[in-house]
């Protein structure tokens, strides 16, 4: 690899992105500055292009309507000012690029919802339970005290133990 694609990853691991198609709907938090403040705001809203796909460069068309007006944000997926991203649900779409969704109001704006699949929920709920256990590990640890074991599956266990070996050698 030469050198500007290396500066150009730099930033890519850092972040964890989800998975974001045409048709998602997703809420997207971004530090705004104003003045000496800062503070998130979050736009929920429909995603109508992918662009640039997976590198730096990619970026999201999100729409919503506010106050019957169509408001549109293109977003860097990779910006430093981008907080986080969040999928509130998945649509079952047949295009790449959803522009034909600007002229449509009302009933005919509704797509149809794709539902997860048992092992997806399944997989969301287990990857809930470990950060879970990690928060409340770190804490336990911050503190002082024993973490609590009754709420910890084995896995998660398992888990938190190797966590903690790889912390205890840095």
């Amino acid at each position: 690899m030469n050198i500007v694609e290396e500066l150009r990853n730099i930033g890519i691991s850092d972040k964890k992105i989800p998975e974001i198609k045409a048709g998602d709907t997703v809420k997207v938090y971004q530090k705004i500055k104003e003045g000496d403040k800062e503070r998130i705001q979050a736009f929920e809203g429909l995603v109508i292009a992918v662009s640039s796909g997976t590198g730096v460069n990619a970026t999201i068309t999100v729409r919503k309507i506010v106050q019957g007006v169509g408001v549109e944000k293109v977003i860097p997926v990779y910006s430093t000012n981008v907080e986080k991203i969040e999928v509130k649900k998945r649509s079952k779409v047949r295009r790449a690029k959803l522009y034909y969704m600007r002229e449509r109001t009302g009933k005919s704006a509704r797509l149809k919802e794709t539902l997860v699949s048992d092992k997806e929920f399944e997989k969301a709920v287990e990857e809930l339970a470990i950060q879970k256990a990690k928060e409340e590990a770190r804490k336990a640890k911050e503190e002082g005290s024993a973490p609590v074991e009754e709420a910890v599956t084995p896995i998660e266990n398992e888990v938190i133990s190797a966590e903690v070996a790889s912390e205890e050698v840095k």
